[in-house]
């Protein structure tokens, strides 16, 4: 047992000790023991509840013999165990099956019996009763607790409320003319109707419980307010079919119906009636009829349910399929990248390299070692992309980290400035506190701009790259003033600023780019720090 209920288990043994010496507070000495043995007595009853959680049979079973001991010594202790008795087959029949359950029930059932037993006067047919019941009565509640009715996963309280009100206006209109003819007071009385007719509000989520309530209020009725009688009969009829639509279980269902019937017999039967097979028939087709019509409802809201939980399953299905067409996908760009990207760049590298050698010194050499370079950082690059493509269809896999992206900033700018660009870069030190992923977006537009700017300025370009936070995300701009002579452009895909775009729109940001009006160029993006809501990693 985790130890979150030894505090709760404390709290039964000491309430089980408390409530035997409020009950022996005031006896005596007895016929065999002295008062001083009130306080071990005690002890002796009470301590046990604290394992009534764990073991519930066995601490039932030693309370029927503390019973059976106590009664026989004439202890007073004998009430408090009759009492905590109840409470642990309450608690047999929560947590025990059914054989362990029924040897407790039959072990306090004796115990009971001898309890009540007074020498020289016989047990009568009321005593053996009440031997019965009040031992059966708790384990039954138990059981039901355990293993009856669902969990109500509807929230809408729109039923519970008619029902209440229905109930109130049914038990308030139909019994308050009488409500003074009785032997009680009359607000007891009306407190009752209200309360009788408000239950069947919560009778959804707890229908054994309201059932036995309406039970015991009809057995009243019946005793000390004939009038209300019939009122009764129809919340217990009513909290039958709530009942019988909650409860799936057949066996319970089948126990609320003879419950149902031997209520109704009760308020319904008296001393003078003539009890036919017509009349029997009658009782048991009306106690029936709401049992019936709670089952029909209970099969539709289970067939709802059921239909709703395939609708889930399908709609999990699909977006199951549409993520794996998106892993098939990924996994077809990264092989085209690198059976055909890659391949292309290894050859440019090789050749570079081997140009280098016909090349040893001058422009020339430093022309190839920064191509071969370069290169070999776009090698790197693809392979750490496509490791990151990879990733989500092969979770095994742990991607590499692509460099830092300040340094990633910093090398595209010194790149850039060895390329002919008068470069000033602004990168703000707060960049580091930004989420990875603005970061690396970030160095990939400088890399992607600065790009653009020689490809159509040329060189001798004055370009500002600026780098800065911008809430939790951050704020790139890379605004180039007019090239200073007229160029030869490179030959462009076309795919570098929408490429831009999509990347920037991928996480949710902004992307502006257009001339300047003075004859330049402004890139301006902002990339906040969290993905939208939806979107893939």
């Amino acid at each position: 047992m985790r130890w979150r209920g030894v505090p709760l288990d404390v709290l039964l043994a000491v309430s089980g000790v408390a409530l035997d010496l409020l009950t022996t507070a005031h006896a005596g000495d007895t016929r065999y023991l002295p008062a001083e043995m009130n306080i071990p007595m005690a002890l002796l009853a009470g301590l046990p509840m604290g394992l009534v959680r764990r073991w519930p049979v066995p601490v039932t079973l030693y309370l029927a013999v503390l019973l059976v001991v106590t009664d026989q010594l004439g202890s007073f202790t004998s009430n408090t165990a009759q009492i905590l008795i109840c409470v642990a087959l309450g608690m047999a029949g929560f947590r025990s099956g059914w054989r362990a359950t029924a040897v407790a029930v039959a072990a306090a059932i004796g115990a009971t019996a001898v309890n009540i037993a007074d020498p020289g006067i016989a047990l009568t047919i009321n005593a053996w009763m009440y031997s019965v019941l009040l031992p059966v009565f708790p384990a039954v509640l138990g059981a039901y607790l355990r293993s009856s009715a669902g969990r109500l996963e509807e929230r809408d309280v729109t039923p519970d409320a008619l029902l209440a009100a229905g109930g109130v206006a049914i038990t308030v209109l139909s019994t308050w003319t009488s409500w003074h003819s009785g032997t009680q007071p009359v607000w007891v009385v009306g407190l009752l109707a209200v309360v009788g007719g408000l239950s069947l509000g919560i009778a959804r989520r707890f229908p054994g419980l309201v059932f036995l309530l309406q039970g015991v209020l009809l057995v009243s009725a019946d005793t000390y307010l004939n009038d209300a009688v019939n009122t009764c009969v129809i919340l217990t009829l009513v909290a039958i079919g709530v009942f019988s639509m909650r409860v799936a279980s057949w066996p319970w269902t089948v126990a609320a119906y003879f419950a149902g019937c031997l209520l109704t017999a009760i308020a319904v039967v008296g001393d003078d009636t003539d009890i036919t097979p017509f009349r029997v028939g009658v009782l048991m087709t009306l106690v029936a009829t709401p049992i019936a019509i709670g089952r029909y409802l209970g099969m539709r809201q289970s067939a709802a349910a059921a239909e709703r939980l395939r609708a889930e399953e399908a709609a999990r299905a699909a977006v199951a399929q549409v993520r794996a067409d998106q892993l098939a996908e990924r996994e077809r760009i990264a092989r085209d990248v690198h059976d055909i990207v890659a391949h292309h760049v290894g050859a440019m590298v090789l050749r570079a390299g081997a140009a280098r050698y016909t090349a040893p010194d001058g422009p020339v050499a430093d022309a190839l070692n920064d191509i071969r370079e370069t290169g070999h950082q776009v090698l790197q690059d693809l392979r750490d992309l496509l490791d990151l493509l990879r990733a989500e269809a092969r979770p095994e896999r742990e991607p590499h980290l692509l460099a830092n992206p300040a340094d990633v900033v910093r090398e595209s700018a010194e790149r850039m400035a060895a390329a002919g660009l008068v470069v000033d870069l602004d990168l703000d030190p707060a960049t580091d506190h930004a989420p990875l992923i603005a970061r690396t977006s970030a160095a990939r537009i400088v890399q992607e701009g600065l790009t653009n700017v020689l490809k159509h300025a040329g060189p001798g370009t004055r370009v500002s790259v600026t780098v800065t936070p911008e809430g939790e995300g951050l704020s790139v701009e890379i605004h180039n003033g007019r090239p200073p002579t007229s160029i030869e452009r490179l030959p462009s895909s076309g795919r570098g600023l929408a490429g831009m775009r999509e990347r920037v729109r991928a996480l949710g940001g902004t992307l502006s780019a257009g001339p300047d009006g003075e004859g330049g160029w402004l890139l301006a993006a902002s990339l906040p720090a969290r993905l939208p809501s939806g979107s893939a990693a």
